[in-house]
């Protein structure tokens, strides 16, 4: 009798025990568990704060390319999308920056954390920020056909545009026309006067502002697609802003529909512009200025339709991670 008593207390004991055990070790599951979910979430509130409040973006505008209907666009949704447009101002519109206002402007972009996220613009040449912070802006831009932007500068210098109609530019008065311009050789219609987009995406190398200068066109082709999210056409403005909204949905949510239904995409017009003739558009593309700045705009047309067609046309297309080894615990 009294084994059997003995038995059945060390049965019981047994049991106890088993599921003594049973508790502690789902209570470490759930401690596990719980540390997990904690993780889970701050990591979700990481990628939050890094999606608000992170983001700069650069758009170092090329004159006469349609810069201003984009950037009015930008200024009008900024407060609805919750995020700073802010302007550089450079004097006496110097698209060169000096050394030490690469590196100042370089150190106030990054470290100004209370206005990002930001789209940053002005009309200066591309900055590399690797070489002086860790932290990579996006950069985006526009690019013309090359005449087209020269004749259009041209003209703008004399008659002035419907944007400001009130101010008076430089050449105001003077009524040479563009053809005269090239038949008499004057200094305004010189094709190096062309070499503008190049430098602006070559950088602040010395080479870059060479007219006609091989390696500036291999830098700035190098550039374009290393370096920069996008590089739109002036010609195709609406699908440039399309694939950024599609892209960048937390700084360009709506842009496409705003832009098409406001008068965003004609803001700014040449008031008087005529159209060169054909012998001096022949005596124009004879240049080498021209046909390295038209190698530049052809080669972004054609990575421009390559980023447009795979972007619009599959915005379907999805992605997922799997096959994550090692395994987590669950």
């Amino acid at each position: 009798m009294f084994k059997i008593k003995l038995l059945v207390i060390f049965f019981a004991a047994c049991v106890v025990l088993f599921f003594q055990c049973q508790i502690f070790q789902l209570s470490q599951e759930l401690n596990s568990l719980r540390n997990e979910y904690h993780k889970q979430i701050n990591t979700i509130k990481v990628v939050k704060k890094n999606t608000k409040d992170d983001a700069i973006i650069i758009y170092n505008r090329v004159p006469k390319t349609g810069s201003t209907s984009f950037i009015g666009v930008a200024y009008d949704i900024c407060k609805k999308n919750d995020f700073h447009v802010i302007h550089v101002n450079i004097s006496s519109n110097n698209h060169v920056l000096s050394l030490p206002n690469q590196y100042s402007i370089v150190q106030n972009i990054t470290k100004w954390n209370d206005m990002k996220p930001v789209i940053y613009h002005g009309h200066f040449a591309y900055l590399d920020f690797a070489k002086y912070s860790s932290i990579k802006p996006l950069y985006i831009n526009l690019i013309r056909k090359p005449l087209d932007r020269l004749v259009s500068y041209y003209y703008f210098l004399r008659y002035g545009d419907n944007y400001r109609p009130y101010l008076i530019r430089k050449k105001h008065g003077d009524t040479m026309t563009f053809d005269d311009c090239v038949k008499n050789n004057q200094p305004d219609c010189d094709p190096n006067n062309m070499w503008l987009q190049i430098p602006f995406f070559c950088g602040h190398a010395v080479n870059c502002w060479k007219p006609g200068n091989k390696w500036a066109l291999a830098e700035a082709k190098k550039n374009l697609i290393n370096n920069y999210l996008l590089v739109g056409v002036t010609e195709d403005l609406t699908n440039f802003v399309a694939v950024l909204e599609s892209t960048v949905p937390r700084i360009f949510k709506g842009a496409t529909e705003y832009f098409l239904s406001s008068n965003k995409s004609h803001l700014r017009q040449t008031v008087q512009k005529i159209p060169p003739s054909d012998a001096t558009v022949k005596k124009i593309q004879n240049s080498v200025v021209w046909q390295m700045e038209n190698d530049l705009y052809e080669f972004a047309l054609e990575q421009f339709n390559f980023v447009k067609k795979h972007t619009l046309n599959e915005r379907s297309q999805k992605y997922m991670f799997e096959k994550i080894r090692p395994k987590t615990n669950t």
